[in-house]
């Protein structure tokens, strides 16, 4: 490489590191607010929420067709087609055993009311209520989200740091943080990071103050943080949505982490961080990665995370299956990560669901290998889901299939608010728009 190139690069590089040092700032401190002691017993004092999403057909995943696609979830060990293999050798297991023996697998899971796309699937996962209606992708959600509930109703000495979103770069999910509900809000709302920003530059949707960084630092980031504030103008109300540093100790240790993941991305440790191949590594990959980041750092006691990257199927399908496998590995690594935190393992409920479905039948766009792409436009198919419950023996039931069709979308926020104790303590009137706790996950 001449030198050119290779100053080039390096200029890049500088440039790429540099904003990714911007994006680390997302997760901010939220104000306390006024906080209430949760009264209901918790199963696990920690709940990891994956939205296996983009839209994963039946028959792809739980239906198992043409292979297993999702051997490090599901058991069976079939063949699968030399083309979906591509760059991708099967990697040896994180886990040991597929996932399912680590909890229950609900086969027939269902995504039964709203439309079939991924905003309007998101905000029931997130809050629990469906909605019949359109959404605005520009406005937060009008039901309160899962962070907010878990930050209203648990104990006044938890910090901010307690609650993580960490989303794909697509334009709505910054806003499914916190609603526009008037009793909770930007308050409770949990610290935001994207990935694909970090990685890419694709991104900065989730900047927080740049007063922590040197001079050039802060210019950039500066910069970068207008485009953050254009998003927010139309969607929140308050300077910087509601959203402030505030506990000194927090500060420090968000301080701390920023610098460590800047030297990182500096020195390229975020190339290939799996050591899987720098090629494979998607940004389904990188969210789970910064995930599993996050999770042992800060310990908090929710996070949510989504994959997003099978949307490819409306074009290509051949590539839909190749992230799914994708996502499948990134899930394993993600519960192998938690089982072997100190301080998470043991006592941590990973819940992973797809938002929707796709299409029994495919459209019109057919790719290389001779495969017809698939939407998600309301069929039948489009609302089958699954869902995966894993946790400690003792507390969640072990290696137990569900087949018959028992759970949906709305179940799973109060599933959480089950878990971390403070289910009872969400109001009637919340609660009756929502589904119910998924007990028969549990002993």
């Amino acid at each position: 490489m001449c030198n050119k190139h290779k100053n080039s690069r390096r200029e890049f590089l500088k440039k790429v590191s540099l904003a990714a040092a911007g994006t680390f700032l997302a997760p901010t401190i939220l104000p306390s607010g006024r906080l209430f002691a949760a009264t209901g017993a918790r199963k696990a004092n920690h709940v990891v929420f994956c939205l296996f999403a983009g839209g994963v057909r039946q028959m792809e995943s739980i239906q198992q067709a043409d292979g297993n696609l999702m051997r490090y979830t599901l058991s069976g060990t079939q063949a699968i087609s030399p083309d979906i293999i591509g760059g991708m050798s099967l990697l040896p297991s994180p886990t040991g055993l597929p996932l399912q023996n680590y909890g229950t697998l609900f086969k027939q899971f269902r995504y039964n009311n709203g439309p079939t796309g991924h905003v309007s699937g998101h905000h029931t996962a997130m809050t629990g209520v469906y909605n019949a209606n359109d959404l605005n992708i520009n406005m937060p959600p009008t039901s309160p989200t899962v962070f907010e509930y878990y930050r209203k109703h648990t104990t006044p000495s938890m910090s901010a740091l307690n609650a993580w979103w960490i989303s794909d770069s697509l334009g709505p999910y910054p806003a499914l943080n916190f609603s526009s509900d008037s009793n909770y809000g930007a308050l409770y709302g949990a610290n935001y990071i994207q990935p694909a920003a970090l990685i890419s530059q694709s991104g900065f949707d989730a900047l927080g103050n740049p007063k922590l960084f040197s001079p050039p630092q802060k210019t950039a980031v500066t910069a970068i943080r207008s485009i953050l504030d254009k998003n927010f103008g139309n969607s929140y109300s308050g300077g910087d949505a509601g959203v402030v540093n505030t506990a000194e100790t927090d500060l420090a240790q968000l301080e701390m982490y920023i610098k460590s993941s800047f030297s990182e991305a500096i020195t390229g440790q975020y190339n290939d961080p799996w050591l899987v191949g720098a090629s494979v590594m998607n940004n389904d990959m990188f969210n789970i990665f910064i995930a599993e980041n996050i999770l042992k750092e800060f310990k908090p006691e929710l996070l949510a995370v989504n994959m997003q990257g099978v949307d490819v199927c409306h074009t290509n399908f051949t590539q839909y299956c190749n992230n799914i496998r994708k996502a499948d590995f990134a899930l394993a690594h993600l519960w192998n990560t938690i089982q072997s935190t100190p301080g998470l393992m043991n006592d941590t409920i990973l819940i992973a669901v797809p938002e929707h479905g796709r299409n029994s039948t495919p459209n019109t766009v057919m790719d290389a290998y001779g495969r017809y792409a698939i939407d998600h436009t309301n069929d039948p198919m489009s609302r089958e889901i699954f869902c995966l419950v894993l946790g400690p023996a003792g507390v969640v039931k072990q290696n137990q299939v569900i087949n018959t069709l028992d759970g949906e979308s709305i179940d799973v926020v109060p599933t959480i608010a089950d878990i971390l104790g403070f289910y009872s303590d969400i109001p009637a009137n919340y609660k009756g728009n929502m589904g119910a706790p998924l007990a028969q996950a549990f002993v």
